[in-house]
């Protein structure tokens, strides 16, 4: 939705009709995952890929249909391997496709939680006697969104697949359902990376973690470091400890942590902070022997084992990292391997 968003949001707000075209379901090797979007515009105009060139022309000519009498339509289609190639794939294979004309209140409710940095799952029925009914949950497991026909049973039973797929982090995927499918889509916000001290590495590391789509904040007590001159792409920049400053900025599991200070009243503040959090990554810049000593103070005051188990550390992916943008891209590196359930 990300790629796609902005242009589809002027097409609407310019009055123009959009067709919605969904992967849901491919061969092992697609480009293009479950969940991929792409939109087209009622003159043909269209944003986004759902192969990345086989089938996009065909798909747009059903979408074109969709616009016209207002059906959904799941689409499947081979991809030989010659046609493979010369797209730039890997190998052929099959695609179904779902097709459905965007339903506006639906788009509205996804971007609202996103842009309030929520994450929400969409359960769309894409084949069977209900196909195109759907509904937004988020992971309080509150109803966001819901077509008008779908009854008592089919609502509750599509809240609670949402709910737990959300606690379990679950991938969107095809789902069956009753005489039919459906598509679980996972609608998370961008996400966060919360730097403890703004040292060169951490300069480094906001470069990385913003080309990589996630939200950056700074936390340093020690003004001189931690400014916008050298932080001009931070989206927020706090000058206190980092005990206050976590409460303040809030975590949840799409907050990831790099603690970068090597000062003790600095970094255990931090730790003691985030350890008990929803954060699924709490790296530390430290030596074996420092963090020897961490884990002594942290455990007399009251931290525990299983707790001071979730540090990373020594902090990012063994790659040898020597330089300050080496030792801030295995910290990256391993913060992505987190996110895409690689690492633990």
């Amino acid at each position: 939705m990300f790629d796609i968003r902005e242009t589809v949001d002027s097409w609407l707000s310019g009055g123009s009709r959009v067709a919605l075209a969904t992967v849901v379901d491919t061969w092992g090797s697609s480009p293009r995952p479950v969940g991929a979007k792409m939109a087209v515009r009622d003159d043909m105009a269209m944003i986004g890929s759902v192969t990345g060139g086989c089938v996009e022309a065909a798909v747009i000519d059903k979408a074109i249909e969709t616009l016209k009498d207002d059906q959904v339509r799941l689409l499947h289609y081979g991809v030989s391997d010659d046609t493979a190639w010369d797209v730039g794939l890997a190998c052929g294979g099959k695609v179904s496709v779902f097709v459905e004309p965007l339903d506006v209140n639906w788009w509205g409710a996804v971007s609202r939680t996103i842009d309030e940095h929520h994450a929400a799952a969409t359960l769309t029925i894409i084949e069977g006697h209900d196909a195109g009914r759907k509904i937004l949950v988020a992971e309080s497991g509150e109803v966001l969104f819901t077509g008008p026909i779908l009854n008592s049973l089919q609502r509750d039973t599509l809240t609670l697949t949402a709910t737990l797929a959300l606690g379990e982090r679950a991938p969107s995927v095809q789902l069956p359902f009753e005489d039919g499918k459906m598509l679980l889509e996972v609608h998370r916000p961008a996400p966060r990376l919360i730097i403890i001290g703004g040292a060169h590495v951490a300069m480094a590391l906001t470069g990385f973690a913003c080309s990589l789509g996630f939200r950056v904040q700074v936390i340093d007590p020690r003004t001189l470091f931690s400014t916008k001159d050298r932080f001009p792409a931070a989206e927020t920049i706090l000058h206190s400890y980092p005990d206050k400053a976590l409460v303040q900025l809030g975590m949840d599991s799409e907050t990831y942590i790099a603690v970068l200070t090597h000062d003790p009243k600095i970094d255990d503040p931090a730790l003691r902070t985030a350890l008990p959090g929803p954060s699924p990554y709490i790296g530390v810049l430290s030596s074996k022997r420092a963090h020897e000593q961490r884990i002594e103070r942290l455990s007399k005051g009251g931290v525990s084992t299983e707790l001071l188990a979730r540090i990373h550390t020594p902090i990012g992916l063994k790659i040898g990292a020597r330089t300050p943008e080496e030792i801030a891209l295995c910290i990256m590196a391993e913060i992505v391997a987190v996110r895409n359930g690689v690492v633990v």
